[in-house]
């Protein structure tokens, strides 16, 4: 191959177009199969990992056999999170149209930090951001930013409320959090300079609700020593049980005591969307600033979440940066950059996915599937509540609910194991995973319901292993 032609990276349009129908075939193959591939692959493969280490290759592959290798090895040996039975954790579901929505911003490959540069597109993310704000009931003055997730939108909420009420004096700020929190809101203070020493953790009610009373006892005891208090972080559905933080009563002692209030809602706020669930997150359209995470519950793919700002001033006072080469344009303020309000100038597109997904299926699919979650939820809760042996431990505040396994003479330990064991086991018939946590000493199992793939016909299959697997493992203990 002569120099010139290895220079040139460009591929004819015959070429592009079967490159693109082979991988097409692959993934709509991978799609309609996804119901019947096992919920958890292959994940002991520790060696295979090491023996996948390469050196860059000197001369370019065929592109079949990369692609065929992707499929047939590597995509298997992961948990199957696009599966209906995929209850473990808070899933993502990725719908179709959301990957030829990334295939178009991939391949158009236009530059959407600045809005000069691509200004309808960019108008269409600023679209998709506003209709996140009216589904929150946030205000008018609501600016936001599409992040890679809920950890990064935790972040620039905690920036937000430390260039607001701190400023350069960092230290002497003091912020508050459940003990259920996500771990991603401590972390996301850490690298906001509020150091561990600074976060409070408040206890919890039995319903794994932070306690308003704890929270105001541990601010006044703040202000006594001086420090400033000046963020409170609560849950719109917690990791762990679901639990949604009284919302409003944080809200009332925010406003009393000039704290910001942040709403971590990465899992839960997506409820928002339908009126009829409002109430259980009452209080929310309070929040000064709100993280979302659309990758979970509208479905799209990993990568996608959202900060809203309620107050969008603070938002581009936080990030608002410029320098001789930027575009300096001032005279449309009612128009979105999105570099103004985040972190990033170089950056993807993912306002498309979430443009064209919402275009495509319409709100009222949308809060149809979100209902019908939760009722699946609020079904299946009160179906494993029947089953003898088995203790509910969190019933679903909105579609994701907790469980131990106990038996009259049974020791905590007992418990625990069993409990384990039974996750093992369902996991093992390889048509739903399930997941579980530890607090107080406690190992509980959860399950969470909000895959757009899953339908009653997986839940009533979890159901029925969970039955009989607790059947099987507590005859083998007593």
């Amino acid at each position: 191959m002569h120099a010139n032609d290895l220079a040139d990276l460009e591929l004819t349009p015959a070429a592009m177009q079967n490159m693109g129908d082979f991988v097409l075939r692959h993934v709509v193959d991978h799609l309609a199969s996804i119901a019947e591939q096992p919920v958890s692959g292959d994940l002991d493969t520790a060696e295979q990992c090491r023996a996948l280490r390469e050196s860059v290759p000197e001369m370019g592959t065929a592109f079949e056999p990369l692609v065929e290798r992707l499929f047939s090895e590597c995509i298997p040996r992961t948990h199957n999170t696009a599966s209906p039975g995929f209850l473990a954790y808070v899933p993502s579901g990725g719908v179709f149209p959301s990957a030829l929505a990334d295939l178009i911003a991939s391949a158009s490959n236009r530059y959407t930090g600045v809005w000069q540069a691509a200004p309808a597109l960019v108008q269409l993310e600023a679209n998709a951001l506003d209709w996140l704000r009216d589904w929150m009931q946030f205000p008018a003055t609501t600016r936001g930013v599409f992040t890679t997730g809920g950890s990064a939108a935790n972040f620039g909420g905690i920036v937000c409320a430390r260039e607001r009420h701190l400023g350069a004096d960092i230290r002497r700020g003091t912020m508050y959090v459940s003990s259920q929190v996500h771990h991603s809101v401590t972390k996301s203070a850490r690298l906001a300079g509020v150091m561990a020493d600074r976060v409070r953790a408040i206890g919890i009610d039995s319903a794994f609700r932070m306690r308003v009373d704890e929270l105001a006892h541990a601010i006044a005891r703040d202000r006594r020593e001086g420090l400033q208090p000046f963020l409170v972080v609560s849950s719109a559905g917690t990791t762990n049980t679901g639990a949604v933080d009284p919302l409003s009563e944080i809200a009332d002692l925010a406003c009393a005591e000039g704290l910001w209030h942040h709403i971590d809602g990465a899992y839960g706020a997506s409820f928002h969307l339908c009126p009829e669930l409002r109430p259980l997150l009452a209080g929310l359209p309070r929040a000064d600033s709100l993280t979302l995470d659309p990758h979970k519950g509208m479905f799209l793919p990993y990568g996608t979440g959202a900060l809203l700002v309620a107050d969008g001033s603070v938002l581009k006072a936080a990030h608002s940066a410029t320098g001789s080469y930027m575009p300096q344009d001032h005279n449309q303020p009612d128009l979105y950059d999105p570099h103004q309000f985040g972190p990033d100038l170089s950056r993807a597109f993912p306002g498309l996915r979430v443009w064209l997904t919402l275009k495509f299926y319409g709100a009222a699919r949308y809060r149809a599937a979100l209902l019908e979650k939760r009722a699946l939820a609020l079904e299946a809760c009160e179906r494993v509540a029947a089953i003898p042996h088995l203790v509910i431990d969190a019933a679903p505040q909105l579609s994701l609910f907790a469980f131990h396994v106990a038996w009259p003479g049974s020791t905590l330990a007992e418990q625990n194991t069993v409990t384990r064991e039974l996750l093992e086991r369902v996991m093992r018939r390889a048509k739903v995973m399930l997941s579980g946590f530890e607090t107080d000493g406690r190992f509980i199992a959860r399950v969470c319901i909000l895959s757009h793939r899953t339908r009653r016909d997986r839940v009533e299959t979890c159901i029925e292993h969970v039955r009989e697997e607790t059947d099987a493992l507590v005859r083998s203990y007593r």
